[in-house]
């Protein structure tokens, strides 16, 4: 059975959550799969964004932005995949879409779930992305998660993470609130929700 058809599978069943008139920006992000370079195992693409980027600077992201007039969620962010990391899905590769995520920086992100039963080498464009990650579906579907609770640090209390070892640290919500639903939707089917998970206050910005 091939990657795309398993993770089809887990998405029998799954009714998505919309955001209606929430009053905030369209946007939408690629949950990408493809296989790990090296091996035959499936990977999930994420990438942390350039430094000198006017908001969300050296955060790590999944590829996306915000819809241009017209677009649908799965336009977007197959636009947004070629334009960040040069990879080019296509509509055919989409496999679904999870639950509208609303972001205090005032987006309404709608993440798509694409998958490329191949290996591929992204293209990044440097002035949007520094890095790209492969990281290994059975590192995440393993990875820890936890609400942080620092009484030093203000920017990080109350927010969502998720251990990812491949980047060597946390990745925190919105981006780690998108990655375990996807986790837990895709990966082990399973409807969870995930629209009350905190985002850390660096993220706003």
């Amino acid at each position: 059975m091939t990657l795309s058809k398993k993770l089809s599978e887990n998405f029998a069943g799954f009714e998505r959550l919309r955001q209606e008139n929430v009053g905030s920006t369209r946007a939408a992000v690629m949950l990408l799969v493809t296989l790990e370079p090296g091996s035959n195992e499936g990977s999930v693409i994420l990438t942390r964004r350039a430094k000198t980027l006017r908001r969300h600077a050296g955060q790590y992201a999944l590829p996306g932005g915000r819809a241009e007039p017209g677009e649908t969620p799965a336009e977007t962010a197959l636009r947004e995949c070629h334009e960040e990391i040069g990879l080019e899905p296509k509509a055919h590769h989409v496999i679904g879409l999870l639950d509208d995520f609303v972001t205090e920086s005032g987006f309404c992100i709608t993440p798509v779930v694409a998958c490329m039963d191949e290996t591929l080498t992204p293209a990044p464009d440097p002035g949007e992305v520094e890095r790209v990650f492969h990281i290994p579906l059975t590192e995440l579907a393993d990875a820890k998660t936890e609400v942080s609770q620092s009484e030093t640090d203000e920017s990080i209390r109350d927010g969502f993470s998720i251990m990812l070892p491949t980047v060597g640290h946390e990745v925190y919500a919105p981006t780690a609130a998108i990655l375990f639903q996807f986790r837990e939707v895709a990966l082990l089917g399973r409807s969870t929700r995930v629209n009350d998970l905190g985002q850390p206050r660096f993220a706003w910005r």
